[in-house]
């Protein structure tokens, strides 16, 4: 399927895969335990084909995505700089785990800098399951990613039939086909022009960036423990509109206070965070340093915070980038 243009010889699709349950087979010698074993070229010939185009396969990792960090969510973005550094190239299918796809198609899309559409897929069902969903997910990313309609609206996730931006995607099933949803797409401030792109970090040391939950009866331990351990930043996973209490926000004070970073999300599916309550709530966090990241949910703010520190952006850009790109109510 094309649109708006006449296809070149040699234009073809980039598929880059990665692991998860889209190439998991069960092993024997694992008592039946299900890893990451298919390459790219196995993905694409599931497939069956024909494609509308010729597809280029390019192995990047194989693993489960549940074993990324950050790094290998960075190469994934700088292989898919390379592919599209070809201009012969019309889309990238990236193949990946669904534990962390928000993650690494969320990174994706902050530094994606072209107007060529790249898109996730992966499988709910294993290669070997009875029925797997795999080849066809595949089948209609490399669809999409050859489509013409599908330039300038950056990196998506292709699934069961439904295609989401990568900004606010999040996994909301465990085992179902359906396993994707973006409960706040267009809401305002979420919707309209895409942020313009943030750079590709370039080698050098990573930055730790932990994930803080406040939960009835949180005390301050835990976040105190990533204060131990060298965090640069600091993800505190609120209730509600983004509320703790008053044993949590001291501590939240006295980190931004060393200079980390702290941003306030929501253990809640849709919603901004809002900073109104005292006593330790959100209105209190503000005051304490934290920086609330609108509509992104903990999973993609820690990819951005991890992005911006990686940077070395101050605490004021980076409070402006969570505004920007978290759709500030």
């Amino acid at each position: 399927m094309t649109t708006g243009r006449t296809r070149e010889r040699g234009e073809h699709v980039v598929l880059l895969a990665t692991g998860g349950t889209i190439s998991s087979r069960s092993r024997a010698e694992l008592d039946g335990a299900a890893v990451a074993s298919d390459g790219a070229d196995d993905l694409l010939r599931s497939t069956g084909g024909p494609h509308s185009l010729p597809v280029r396969v390019v192995d990047v990792l194989r693993v489960g995505s549940y074993m990324l960090d950050v790094d290998d969510m960075l190469l994934v973005c700088a292989r898919i700089r390379e592919a599209l550094a070809d201009p012969a190239v019309v889309g990238v299918v990236v193949t990946h785990g669904t534990d962390t796809m928000e993650e690494t198609a969320f990174l994706a899309d902050l530094v994606h800098a072209d107007p060529r559409p790249v898109v996730f897929t992966g499988a709910q069902r294993a290669a070997d399951a009875a029925d797997p969903d795999g080849p066809a997910n595949l089948a209609r990313a490399l669809t999409l990613a050859g489509a013409g309609d599908t330039r300038d609206r950056g990196v998506l996730v292709c699934f069961a039939g439904e295609v989401f931006p990568a900004r606010g995607v999040r996994k909301s099933e465990t085992l179902l086909a359906h396993a994707f949803s973006n409960p706040d797409d267009g809401r305002d401030g979420w919707a309209g022009d895409r942020p313009e792109p943030l750079p590709l970090p370039e080698g050098g040391a990573g930055c730790r960036v932990d994930l803080v939950a406040s939960y009835p009866g949180a005390d301050a331990a835990h976040l105190r423990a990533s204060l131990a351990a060298g965090a640069a930043g600091i993800v505190l996973q609120g209730t509600g509109i983004g509320n703790a209490n008053p044993v949590l926000c001291e501590a939240v004070a006295e980190a931004t206070a060393r200079g980390l970073v702290v941003v306030t999300s929501t253990r809640v599916q849709a919603g901004p965070v809002v900073p109104v309550y005292g006593a330790g709530g959100g209105k209190d966090l503000l005051a304490a340093g934290a920086i609330p990241t609108g509509l992104l949910r903990p999973s993609q703010s820690l990819v951005l915070l991890s992005l911006l520190l990686r940077l070395g952006w101050s605490r004021e850009d980076i409070a402006a980038a969570f505004a920007r790109r978290g759709g500030e109510p």
